[in-house]
């Protein structure tokens, strides 16, 4: 019995130690400035600008329709039927609950594009940390920004990640 739990204690210790011997070469990449740096990035940024700026402005357009009118009912307040004034005031609510709709629904579709799209290129650059790795034999590559310590046995390649997705 003793000899049977020493032959299991050697066989787990063996494979502990087989691994952590397992990763032998790890790399670290920055994903955030392969993020910042990729040219897909600004060409996105751009294109979600466009698609959403007709609505931007129509929403804009309507804040400003309806500042004008609360600037004018406070104006001529004083000087106006207390029915014509209910009135107004109800007009200008009902205007802007509907801004206020309008807003929440692009704040929600742009929001949903952008991170659309954000996904698309965190999927370009983990293909490109992948066939860095490959090609360079790594066996792990970690996010730095997640890494608290390093060694010089690390390799950073994010500039390699850069020029892949590119």
């Amino acid at each position: 019995m003793k000899k049977l739990f020493c032959a299991a204690a050697l066989g787990v210790a063996l494979a502990a130690s087989a691994g952590a011997q397992a990763a032998d070469k790890i790399a670290v990449v920055n994903l955030s400035q392969v993020f910042q740096q990729s040219p897909q990035r600004a060409v996105v940024a751009k294109q979600l600008e466009s698609e959403f700026q007709g609505r931007a402005s129509d929403l804009q357009s309507q804040q400003q329709k309806i500042q004008q009118e609360i600037q004018d009912l406070q104006r001529n307040a004083s000087t106006m039927k207390a029915s014509d004034r209910t009135k107004k005031e109800k007009q200008i609510a009902s205007e802007r609950a509907a801004f206020e709709s309008k807003a929440q629904a692009f704040e929600k579709d742009n929001q949903t594009r952008q991170m659309q799209e954000r996904n698309k290129l965190l999927a370009k650059i983990q293909t490109a940390v992948q066939s860095v790795a490959k090609s360079g034999g790594y066996d792990l590559v970690l996010d730095s920004q997640a890494v608290l310590y390093t060694s010089s046995d690390a390799k950073d390649i994010t500039a390699d990640v850069v020029k892949q997705v590119k």
